[in-house]
């Protein structure tokens, strides 16, 4: 069983939208995107921001996001960021 679960990570990834704003993630189909995202960098080489001893990359990922300690952008903020 995962820990935590698709609803508790949606839950933690809204945590700070306003009311009356678009949700930053609706499905777990995005929950699975940003944390695939997420263990591709760290294999690439990029430091974990949780302990990591032990655990896959996908673990560390998983946790990162449910400690908030990445922040996950829907598609529009990606693209006005880039421009």
């Amino acid at each position: 069983m995962l820990h935590p679960s698709y609803a508790d990570l949606i839950e933690v990834v809204n945590s700070g939208v306003e009311e009356g704003e678009a949700p930053v993630v609706n499905s777990r189909y995005s929950i699975v995107l940003a944390a695939a995202k997420r263990a591709r960098q760290i294999i690439g080489g990029e430091e974990a921001m949780v302990p990591s001893r032990g655990k896959k990359p996908l673990s560390i990922a998983v946790e990162e996001i449910y400690k908030e300690k990445v922040k996950i952008f829907s598609g529009n903020e990606e693209l006005e960021e880039q421009e």
